[in-house]
């Protein structure tokens, strides 16, 4: 295995060499072997341990078995301890995820403060094919069926290409000792239940499963290039940006073939999980929305729109006082200033000229509300700003984000859009205020 392994750095993973590595060790077969192999390489690398105080006498004895091996390997050794427990129950997650997420923030902490160039993890083909299988079973698309990546932006996986045989058999010819994990015989995890009741199933069923499954991984891999590389056309010709939103236009997607694959590529990376409800938007009436964790996505017309899933109660419950002597206001939308000027220039759509006198100060600011309504500079008569909106063909969530400034209970100006006439600057106007928006 050490050839084998040798040639595999040189040929796949050659930028590992010379390079300040650390190496992720539990102290159980993998990365114990990995550890030993990287150090008969000569690689240039630390050891790191995260100490997750989930199993008592038993996680500190592995510390201890690990403190050795790094004096034997005459190697640096970092170790974290973490409350696991209490941070999944702050953080609401499982003991798992919570040990992950410990974990990977940890090395990225060591990678930044201590310049590592990369990490090493001890993941193999065994654990590719358990990953294949848990995604198989919760529903994936083909990222999850192509597995667990051998490099992933700092994260380098030497391993992933060696069966769970080939490590233990490595380990016993070269009588290297490590510590076992009692949590690894429990099948109440998923993971442990595959590896140890289904797994063997299928390697007695074929005993080639795991070559021939690194066969298929690879013809997905290819698929998935090809596929990549046809979205970037697809996206170019269907998605619009305007500000924070992403429109995707309906018309255009409805041309290509079975439009759902389509849509679900360009939203898989959204968080979105009902994807029947996506589907249906294509059909459904302007104003229907489907909402991920972090995304919303709306119907409106001919588009569409995608945007991030924003607190909107906090801010429409925001609102900003305007005293007369106020030069400059942060907002959460944009940054206002008030400055007395001596003439008229164009107003622009971030900038208005106000006669000031006809202001009632203090000025607010604050979100539009139905029932609204304004007379909108250079016409006659008043305008509800619902039907304002619709002449300008605003969409669902550009509405959203509309402000006004207000005098009293009169509107003044519907914020980068359109002033009122009302308190617009004539020959007899004595102060004009320049506001602005940015």
């Amino acid at each position: 295995m050490v050839n084998t392994f040798k040639n595999h750095i040189n040929d796949t993973l050659p930028f590992l060499k010379g390079k300040k590595l650390i190496l992720t060790i539990s102290g159980g077969i993998d990365s114990v072997v990995l550890a030993h192999l990287c150090h008969n390489l000569g690689l240039n690398f630390a050891l790191a341990h995260c100490n997750f105080n989930l199993r008592g006498d038993e996680s500190d004895a592995d510390e201890a078995f690990l403190v050795k091996l790094a004096d034997d390997l005459d190697l640096e050794l970092f170790i974290e301890r973490f409350d696991t427990n209490q941070y999944a129950e702050d953080a609401k997650l499982s003991i798992q995820m919570a040990a992950r997420e410990l974990r990977y923030r940890w090395f990225e902490e060591l990678v930044e403060l201590l310049h590592f160039d990369y990490v090493l993890t001890a993941h193999h083909a065994d654990d590719n094919l358990e990953t294949f299988l848990i995604n198989l079973s919760r529903g994936t698309g083909i990222e999850g069926l192509t597995g667990i990546p051998e490099i992933n932006d700092y994260i380098v996986r030497p391993l992933l290409p060696f069966s769970r045989h080939e490590i233990v058999a490595y380990a016993e010819a070269n009588s290297i000792t490590w510590r076992e994990d009692s949590s690894n015989s429990s099948t109440k995890y998923l993971r442990n239940k595959l590896r140890h009741d289904v797994i063997p199933v299928l390697k007695e069923i074929n005993p080639q499963w795991l070559q021939n499954f690194k066969m298929t991984q690879d013809h997905l891999h290819d698929s998935k290039i090809l596929i990549d590389d046809f979205m970037t056309q697809v996206y170019k010709d269907v998605v619009h940006f305007d500000g924070n939103i992403i429109k995707f236009d309906i018309s255009k997607l409805l041309k290509y073939p079975n439009p759902k694959p389509y849509l679900y590529q360009l939203l898989k990376s959204y968080r979105f999980t009902a994807w029947d409800d996506i589907y249906t938007l294509l059909d459904a009436q302007s104003g229907k929305q489907v909402f991920s964790e972090t995304h919303r996505l709306l119907k409106d017309r001919e588009y569409l729109i995608l945007s991030s899933n924003d607190n909107q109660d906090d801010i429409i419950e925001k609102q900003y006082e305007v005293s007369e002597d106020l030069k400059m206001l942060e907002t959460v939308f944009g940054t206002f200033a008030f400055e007395t000027v001596s003439e008229l220039k164009a107003t622009t759509k971030d900038t208005i000229f106000v006669d000031q006198d006809l202001l009632q100060f203090p000025l607010t600011i604050r979100k539009w509300e139905k029932g609204d309504f304004f007379f909108p500079l250079g016409m006659r008569g008043k305008k509800k700003l619902s039907k304002y909106f619709k002449d300008e063909k605003l969409s669902l969530i550009d509405k959203e984000y509309v402000w006004v400034l207000c005098s009293g209970t009169q509107i003044v100006w519907v914020i980068n859009r359109r002033s009122d006439n009302h308190f617009k600057v004539t020959q007899e106007t004595e102060h004009i205020l320049k506001i602005s928006c940015t």
